[in-house]
């Protein structure tokens, strides 16, 4: 499939990355991470099953859900659970503490990657005797754009 420069861009680097640690990023995953790259919003798995068999004919649920471990695996996507949707995430090199701001209005998702907050909660986690491995943060609300938006209609 042809991606637009940006997109293609970040599929060179997902690969790098892939090779770099000695994954590889195959035909399919490279295909699967280009459809949630191309999203303009998070992207379920049956979503992701439906865009990769007009891609490429015939697939199963297993196989978009392989791919989909792989690219979590690998830290190109984050599964937002509150959505049980994938985004892209190719920016990070290495395992990070993620945040997202999930708009309930228009759907928009925003990754921070904040280390303070992240700090503070493994901070508060170690005052309780807990360590923190991994961390998603989701907090839903409403985003700038919808927020004006609806301002504007209030007025």
């Amino acid at each position: 499939m042809a991606y637009s420069p940006r997109i293609e861009s970040l599929l060179e680097r997902a690969d790098a990355i892939c090779a770099r640690r000695g994954a590889r990023l195959t035909d399919l995953r490279r295909d699967v991470l280009g459809l949630i790259l191309a999203s303009e919003s998070p992207t379920g798995a049956y979503e992701l099953l439906d865009r990769l068999r007009a891609l490429r004919g015939p697939a199963a649920p297993p196989t978009v859900y392989r791919a989909l471990d792989f690219l979590q695996e690998q830290g190109l996507v984050h599964k937002l659970e509150r959505l049980s949707a994938f985004v892209a995430c190719v920016a990070h090199e290495q395992d990070h503490a993620a945040q997202f701001l999930i708009c309930r209005s228009c759907g928009r998702v925003t990754e921070l990657e904040d280390h303070d907050l992240a700090h503070a909660l493994a901070d508060a986690a170690e005052r309780l005797g807990f360590t923190v491995g991994k961390t998603t943060i989701e907090a839903e609300g409403q985003c700038a754009a919808c927020t004006a938006q609806s301002d504007r209609a209030q007025a």
